[in-house]
């Protein structure tokens, strides 16, 4: 995930704005089909879950895949997909699919898809792989070339394929407010402590949510877990595949999971990495996530403390105050940046970059050098944890942004039916700081942001039974941060008997794959290339 890097003096590491792509939260909701519906709807709803409820033109149309362009900014930072080492090339194409699946003969949304296709024939072509990469947010399309030479080996057998998830990116993203709107909203104090300062904070949401409701307001009831499950059997049956092959990573296995409950006899080889814990409503996942960002900073802290430069010292407790210390300084002190329209680092921006900061060990020299800079005396400087931020926040370096934030919140409201009010919050703020001093405080507020928005989910968590379907393969990391290991056990048993297969790597970082373990690398490629599953239970030390 991401290149290595020495301990050199970077300014601003502008890989890390691509590497976000990668490093997608994570954090999603249920996985409901949309707001809230009259029973008849529903009903409805739940038996249009195969293709013969969709009209020819939908099922029979054929792809129009033609060479790419580049990135548009709405996906990620500008750049031309870089063809595979073996020098596939990668194409582009839009799928049409329905806006809303009970009128499966209305409007259409575009999908944007990219592929790289394999040189194998006959029984030696298994057919397209097709990855998401989570979020809910992450644009495949930009993600999948960039991070492509990951991934080249199982172009030997596949058709590597990615798409931009319905209101993603491409695929009519979600765009809330303007770019200036944006850095204001995500420099401002996400952790508010007065009661004027929570006036501000939910003015904000509520700005942020009508924004929304006036940009993209008939798209959002249809931005749901569920609708895009169906646009993937969708590209299943478009692209000629008697099964789908998958690759989740991340928010990426929840949608994987759903898939599976709504298809169990169309899955081939399915595999999960980074799994989300489908069973706890959204509370329970920020809960989790709080738990799993500061078992990562603690080894982070660990690491940096065994170390002989570590700006928060040689003591792993000490450091943490001394970083806990140093966030709260930023509420009333922003630091100056090199930034060119004169940002500064804010307490949230910090926040952020620090969690960026521990999505994977490769990250984490630039923690420490953004630490020391910002701590060291008369000169501090914040531009690398403003960097680090800008990373998480879904901002290119051109001061554009991503729809990356705005389509996370738009599927994640539109998944939970949770909506949670101040005082909720506020009685919940114990049990989050006791998770983390460091991320409880503004994970617990962030549980807010669903509250005014103008489309009602319905269920608590997503339904990923799957009787029938063929096993799928479960991969869970001991220190991730935002997909905490114990989900995969969960997943493993609401798939139902016989079909999660758990593979545990104790090791740092979100998602296992790109960690660079061999162990990991090699027992994925053998399920996936060959069919071969591993044990249950099997283990890969870092």
């Amino acid at each position: 995930m991401g290149a290595r890097m020495s301990r050199a003096r970077l300014a601003a590491p502008s890989w890390l704005a691509a590497a976000a792509l990668l490093a997608a939260t994570g954090c999603g909701g249920g996985g409901a089909d949309g707001a809230e519906r009259a029973p008849q709807r529903a009903a409805a709803d739940r038996r249009a879950t195969d293709t013969g409820d969709l009209p020819d033109s939908l099922t029979g149309q054929r792809l129009d895949w033609s060479r790419c362009p580049g990135t548009d900014p709405a996906q990620g930072p500008e750049s031309s997909p870089t063809p595979l080492p073996d020098g596939a090339a990668w194409e582009c194409a839009t799928m049409r699919a329905p806006v809303d699946y009970t009128d499966p003969g209305g409007d259409t949304i575009g999908i944007a898809m990219i592929r790289a296709r394999t040189d194998a024939k006959g029984d030696d072509r298994i057919g397209s792989l097709l990855f998401n990469f989570g979020g809910p947010g992450g644009s495949g399309v930009a993600t999948l070339p960039a991070f492509g030479k990951d991934y080249a080996e199982l172009n030997k057998r596949y058709d590597l394929v990615s798409f931009d998830p319905r209101g993603v990116g491409d695929s009519e993203g979600v765009q809330c407010l303007d770019d200036r709107e944006l850095d204001d909203f995500f420099a401002a104090d996400a952790a508010p402590r007065t009661a004027g300062e929570r006036r501000a904070y939910t003015d904000r949401l509520k700005e942020f949510a009508d924004g929304c409701e006036e940009r993209s307001g008939d798209l959002l009831p249809h931005l749901t877990t569920t609708a895009t499950a169906r646009d993937m059997d969708l590209m299943r049956e478009v692209l000629g595949d008697r099964r789908l092959h998958y690759f989740g990573i991340s928010y990426g296995t929840e949608l994987g999971g759903v898939y599976a409950h709504l298809f169990p006899r169309r899955v081939g080889r399915a595999l999960l990495d980074a799994v989300v814990d489908p069973t706890g409503d959204s509370e329970q996942g920020a809960l989790g996530q709080a738990k799993g960002f500061q078992l990562a900073l603690g080894n982070y802290l660990d690491h940096c403390a065994e170390s002989d430069d570590c700006p928060l010292g040689g003591d792993k407790d000490e450091a943490e105050d001394r970083l806990g210390r140093f966030l709260d300084r930023l509420r009333d002190h922003p630091l100056r940046t090199q930034d060119p329209e004169g940002r500064e680092l804010t307490q949230s921006l910090a926040w952020n970059g620090i969690a960026q900061s521990l999505y994977s060990e490769d990250f984490w020299p630039y923690l420490t050098q953004g630490l020391d800079d910002a701590m060291a005396g008369d000169a501090r400087d914040g531009t690398v944890l403003l960097s680090l931020g800008d990373s998480m926040n879904g901002r290119n370096p051109d001061g554009t942004y991503s729809t990356l934030q705005s389509s996370l919140t738009a599927i994640n409201c539109a998944d939970s039916k949770k909506r949670f009010s101040e005082d909720h919050v506020r009685d919940s703020l114990g049990d989050f700081e006791d998770a983390s001093a460091v991320f409880g405080p503004p994970m617990a507020w962030g549980m807010l942001s669903c509250t005014w928005w103008p489309v009602r989910g319905r269920q608590d968590h997503p339904d990923v039974s799957a009787e029938g379907s063929a096993p799928v393969l479960l991969i869970g990391t001991t220190g991730d941060p935002a997909t905490p290991y114990e989900g995969t056990a969960h997943m493993k048993d609401a798939l139902g008997d016989g079909v999660g297969v758990e593979l545990t790597y104790e090791g740092e970082g979100h998602g296992a794959y790109n960690s660079g373990n061999e162990c990991v690398r090699d027992k994925a490629n053998a399920y996936l290339l060959d069919g071969d599953v591993p044990d249950d239970g099997t283990t890969c030390d870092a």
